[in-house]
């Protein structure tokens, strides 16, 4: 297919190749792959660059890539090395000959080892920067590691700053190397943001006035933004909050089981003195209860024992409403043979790899279960659907936000309809209320938390 790119797409290709360390803040489906192949191809015919190394989430490095190289004619000469699967796998994609090298997020700390932190590529793309934006994490300490080594860095995102400013410290250390935000994340959190304490824990922190302008006057030489509203006529995206209304016998055992768990976890927290206890802790409150909510719980052998069908018929009544496919986001791994037993009769498939993702986009399968982790990012699939169901949704505004635009994205025809189901007062109504709040999911959690502490007090 020709390559005919919109202005906004040439001047982002333009913003690559001007600044050798860069980032590209674009909405879904405004072609963040295309442009940065594009940039790529151009200075290498520059010979500005010979070799780049796309970082990305799994199910990206195994599709995305190649087939943005495979769709568009002016990228065919560009060779593309898949480096996934076992170490011997990696290892002999690594050897191959190609422009290219495409490796998943998880490994990369591997190939910074294999390689002793002298990585033999030119360019650096890092697509999904926010995968990078916990400074413990063991990704980010080997990517500041290695960043200096390129001569070039791009790192793309839709989504920089989805829990707040606080995460674009370590993003744009990847790209900068702390030249904009300080080389240290504990003086920019205490430079930027007034600290709130919880028996001496740091559980908040709040931008202070007027330094969200000031962080973005030091951005703007190395970040261009854009939304998809603003270059791209989208259809409408509706959601809508389908209720679940539970037995009053189901409804009586929630409670109860809610109380057991919240004054159970209050007695273990008084002898906590840990931030990161505490917050992993009404994290795992959460999923418990949400698990309920979705009507079957693990027991302490990892056994899971259904409670109820509720939402699994409230599912089925909307799949058979709709008479076209559905993309179903489940929470919890119990959750896909309940739903695959209900949907008997329906082409129901899990989404595990990129023949998955071709069959659905070519009309063969009716359902398709995906879990949001796994599909955030960078995947096509407009062409498969236009109706989302979220059995549970979880926490996280991001992977809410990135997963609903797999569908909701440049090329879709039809109007996106995304069903949240929520069972009436449980859990799942202050996890869709924390994802309008745009909190950070960590103080979503606490806040939460302290609910719960309270309505048990």
């Amino acid at each position: 297919m020709k390559y005919t790119p919109y202005p906004y797409q040439v001047a982002a290709t333009k913003w690559l190749i001007d600044k050798p360390r860069s980032c590209l803040f674009l909405d879904c489906g405004l072609g963040k792959s295309v442009i940065t192949l594009t940039a790529f191809l151009e200075l290498q015919d520059a010979c500005d660059v010979n070799t780049m190394l796309v970082v990305a989430p799994k199910k990206v490095a195994e599709s995305t890539w190649s087939s943005e190289c495979e769709k568009w004619s002016h990228l065919a000469p560009l060779r593309i090395s898949i480096v996934m699967g076992s170490e011997q796998k990696r290892i002999r994609a690594l050897d191959e000959p190609a422009d290219i090298y495409v490796i998943g997020r998880d490994s990369f700390v591997w190939l910074c080892e294999y390689y002793r932190f002298k990585l033999p590529f030119d360019m650096l793309c890092i697509d999904e920067l926010t995968s990078f934006k916990t400074p413990k994490s063991k990704r980010f300490k080997a990517m500041r590691k290695v960043t200096a080594g390129f001569s070039r860095v791009v790192g793309l995102t839709g989504t920089p700053a989805p829990n707040g400013f606080l995460d674009l410290w370590a993003q744009l250390y990847c790209v900068d190397q702390g030249r904009r935000l300080g080389e240290r994340f504990t003086k920019f959190r205490d430079l930027y943001f007034d600290l709130h304490k919880w028996n001496n824990i740091v559980v908040r922190c709040t931008l202070k006035k007027g330094m969200d302008k000031v962080i973005r006057d030091k951005l703007k030489d190395i970040c261009l933004s854009m939304q998809a509203k603003d270059y791209l006529s989208l259809p409408d995206l509706i959601t809508i909050k389908h209720n679940v209304i539970l037995p009053d016998s189901v409804m009586n055992s929630y409670h109860e089981f809610e109380r057991e768990q919240v004054l159970e976890l209050k007695e273990e927290l008084e002898a906590k003195d840990s931030e990161t206890i505490v917050a992993s802790s009404a994290a795992a409150l959460m999923v418990k209860l949400s698990q309920y909510a979705n009507g079957a719980v693990y027991d302490a052998d990892g056994e899971a024992h259904e409670i109820h069908q509720e939402k699994l018929h409230a599912l089925a009544e909307i799949i058979e409403a709709a008479a076209a496919p559905v993309l179903v986001f489940y929470q919890y791994r119990h959750d896909i043979p309940r739903i695959i037993e209900t949907l008997k009769g329906l082409r129901v498939r899990t989404y595990e790899d990129a023949s998955d993702l071709a069959d659905w986009n070519n009309g063969l399968i009716d359902v398709l279960l995906a879990h949001p982790a796994s599909t955030a990012y960078g995947l096509n699939m407009q062409a498969g659907g236009h109706y989302i169901v979220w059995f549970g949704t979880g926490w996280n505004l991001e992977l809410y936000q990135q997963a609903n635009a797999r569908l909701h994205r440049q090329g879709q025809k039809h109007p996106v309809t995304v069903y949240n189901l929520v069972c009436r007062d449980t859990v799942d109504e202050r996890a869709l209320a924390a994802l309008s709040g745009k909190r950070t999911l960590q103080q979503t959690l606490l806040d939460n938390l302290n609910y719960l502490l309270e309505k048990y007090n």
